[in-house]
């Protein structure tokens, strides 16, 4: 099991003293989301000090941009790091692509699917020299000139991953992405009875196996080296399990284990700006359903135990900060899976 380092943007300044951080850690690779910074400006400089991490966005949102526009980015980030971009797209929700971006929402499974296809069609074309034809019901691809064609940089197509929480954009993984993009607020249950099985029907839809999806995991973590830290860090995961379980589109992961009181009272809290009060109704139960909690010499174990079946790759979503130590404890852990 691969160690991922996860990354929700900072200053342009602070990449570079960041990554080359993580690298030197023995971290697998760096992942950035997309919050309040462009995500491939970040990996733009990760790539200059990634060394042999992969690096990669979890996620760019991908709707708002053409599939041209991320497949030049792609292209030259897969050249800049030898072969070792990931290009994550997310969907996002429709409130923000409306009125966040200005943007088009309709059909997002449907619309990612014909996005990937896309991106892969542009790709080939510039490979082989072929012409670009692609004509979808979304997107159009049928230009592209000598002048705006780049060069090969002989390292292939970047990775494309998908993040899915639904169960058609799931199987949309399954049918054309590369790796799934798990998104943090899963259970081990969720995962085990309902997105993999989900990918793996998707996967055989176009006769492909479940292992050709490559499955990243971002794990809550709850823990500290006294109480102090362990409080931080739950009160970060009572707020995120919160926050998510507010949102419509991952109501199925709270109905699975019979809590979906739960979310239409969170619900109805994010409506009327009540965020303080909704972590309140995050029980025990609740933390301990999505995220691991233990010492931190024992998160490595303990994730292993949980996900070392299911997950391929993973990710720490916590405030507590590992030093080397560790690290070095956690990645021989993880190795076991």
């Amino acid at each position: 099991m691969r160690l991922d380092a996860m990354s929700f943007g900072r200053r342009l300044t602070e990449v570079v003293d960041e990554v080359d951080g993580v690298r030197r850690r023995g971290y697998d690779g760096w992942f950035v989301g997309e919050t309040a910074h462009d995500p491939l400006l970040q990996c733009a400089l990760a790539g200059q000090v990634s060394g042999g991490m992969e690096i990669g966005t979890a996620i760019t949102v991908a709707f708002p941009r053409s599939p041209m526009h991320l497949a030049y980015a792609a292209h030259d980030l897969q050249a800049q790091t030898g072969g070792r971009f990931v290009l994550g797209l997310g969907s996002q929700v429709k409130p923000h692509i409306e009125k966040r971006f200005s943007t088009e929402w309709s059909r997002p499974a449907a619309r990612m699917r014909e996005y990937v296809q896309a991106l892969r069609a542009i790709w080939d074309a510039w490979a082989t020299g072929e012409r670009l034809a692609f004509r979808g019901e979304f997107y159009r691809h049928t230009l592209m000139t000598p002048f705006f064609t780049p060069e090969d940089h002989g390292h292939g197509h970047p990775a494309v991953w998908l993040a899915a929480v639904g169960p058609r954009m799931t199987e949309v993984t399954g049918e054309v992405a590369d790796g799934l993009l798990v998104h943090p607020f899963t259970t081990q249950r969720y995962l085990r009875e309902v997105t993999l099985p989900t990918l793996a029907t998707g996967a055989a839809r176009v006769g492909r196996g479940a292992d050709d999806v490559a499955v990243a995991m971002p794990v809550f973590v709850v823990t500290g080296r006294d109480e102090r830290e362990r409080a931080a860090s739950e009160a970060m995961v009572r707020g995120q399990i919160a926050f998510y379980g507010s949102t419509p589109a991952y109501r199925g992961v709270l109905d699975l284990h019979g809590w979906g009181e739960l979310h239409e009272q969170l619900h109805r809290l994010s409506t009327t700006d009540g965020w303080e009060q909704m972590s309140e109704l995050i029980t025990e139960e609740v933390v301990e359903a999505f995220a691991i909690v233990a010492a931190p010499d024992e998160v490595g174990a303990a994730i292993v135990e949980r996900y070392g079946a299911l997950a391929d790759r993973v990710s720490l979503y916590t405030t507590f900060a590992f030093d080397d130590r560790s690290v070095a404890r956690l990645r021989a852990d993880l190795a076991t899976a």
